[in-house]
């Protein structure tokens, strides 16, 4: 279908200056052009918008959770049938609000890799999937429950091939504990540099890229001399650490949501104590530390941690607004943070609005690059090229 988009503003995801007065025309899956709003179109379908934006990219979900208060008890209880019933629906929920491509850092199952090839055929409807498979853990370590436990370079780099073998496209290591595993301890080390640059290594045999889980500071510092190309979390970073995101080129994904909901959500009482207690412990600094490593120059892309306490994949549009808000971000900024540098990151080809490139785009009743809420309520999605979903 040839579609045409009259907008006020284009922003490309880039810093770029947005483009006034335009129409984007979509055809083939891609953008076919770029023209002035007086030029004609034809077209089957027209739209208007306030402004256009890239699709949305989160760097870090986890599709089979849905937002529940305790993480780790729900992945217990829960079947492997109903964690794909949950993944499927998560898929579509984040397409509807505007997400049209994450990666999924680690479940129980191979579910996101088969929800990766059921969306890519057409079959179920979702964002462009980037699977890590199971998380790569110390045995007992965070996230046990759901990740691949594995102790010494050898037992590491096999963890990294059964990845690969299951269909996975990236790896997730477990540097440091975590808030969401009973008896973990957020700023402990698990994985050592070691084990992490045998991964790593192996890892960058297959071409695959590496995230790393690590909140502690000294957890950091060892992901990133291993080799990794992103930290996830990173909320207990120095200036050590700082120095060394900017030598190694490593990309920062703060997954500010991720703590924010569950500080916000304190007073329902279903949480457990000790997520409670050590979000709160990490809610003091995380605010201050990542602002200070985006204000010395270390490239941060947008992810959520989607799937964690009340950190529903409908809601990504509040990490974006908390890039903006928490970090001091320009609502652009936030907004390519969470598109065109989310993709430089997964690489893959998405995340910028071009002439030639895909058509992954949201039309929005605001302008964005005033007030980065208008990213809350899409007013279409398109994907590909093709309507995913249009509200009423």
């Amino acid at each position: 279908m040839r579609i045409a988009i009259r907008t006020a503003k284009l922003y490309d995801g880039t810093a770029a200056a947005p483009r006034e007065n335009v129409t984007v025309v979509v055809d083939g899956g891609r953008i076919a052009a770029v023209a002035a709003n007086d030029e004609r179109t034809d077209a089957e379908r027209t739209f208007e918008a306030r402004s256009v934006v890239p699709g949305l990219i989160n760097s870090h979900v986890h599709l089979e959770v849905n937002g529940e208060p305790d993480t780790q008890t729900f992945f217990l209880i829960r079947t492997p049938t109903e964690r794909t019933l949950d993944a499927a629906r998560n898929a579509r929920l984040a397409l509807e609000a505007g997400v049209t491509t994450v990666r999924d850092l680690g479940g129980s199952e191979s579910n996101a890799v088969a929800l990766r090839d059921a969306i890519a055929s057409g079959q179920h409807a979702g964002p462009t999937i980037v699977p890590a498979g199971r998380a790569i853990c110390m045995t007992g370590g965070h996230g046990f429950f759901l990740g691949r436990e594995a102790d010494g370079p050898w037992d590491v780099r096999k963890a990294v091939r059964e990845q690969r073998k299951a269909g996975a496209t990236c790896i997730k290591l477990i540097a440091t504990g975590g808030v969401l595993t009973k008896g973990a301890v957020p700023g402990q080390d698990q994985l050592s540099e070691e084990e992490m640059r045998a991964a790593i290594d192996e890892a960058k045999t297959h071409g695959m890229r590496v995230a790393a889980h690590a909140i502690g500071t000294n957890g950091i510092k060892n992901a990133l001399r291993a080799g990794v190309t992103s930290v996830e979390h990173g909320h207990l970073l120095d200036d050590e650490a700082i120095a060394l995101f900017k030598e190694r080129g490593a990309y920062l994904v703060p997954t500010l949501a991720a703590v924010w909901c569950i500080y916000e959500n304190i007073a329902g009482g279903a949480q457990p104590d000790y997520v409670v207690r050590k979000a709160t412990e990490i809610y003091q600094s995380a605010g201050d530390n990542i602002r200070k490593a985006w204000r010395a120059g270390v490239t941060i892309a947008g992810g959520s941690d989607a799937g964690t306490p009340y950190n529903r994949h409908e809601n990504y549009a509040y990490e974006v607004e908390l890039m903006s808000t928490v970090l001091r971000m320009t609502p652009q900024q936030a907004l390519t943070a969470a598109t065109s540098t989310a993709a430089e990151l997964l690489g893959v080809d998405a995340g910028v609005l071009a002439e030639g490139r895909p058509a992954d785009l949201l039309l929005l009743n605001g302008d964005v690059g005033t007030d980065v809420r208008a990213l809350r309520d899409p007013r279409v999605v398109i994907k590909a090229g093709a309507v995913a979903h249009e509200r009423a």
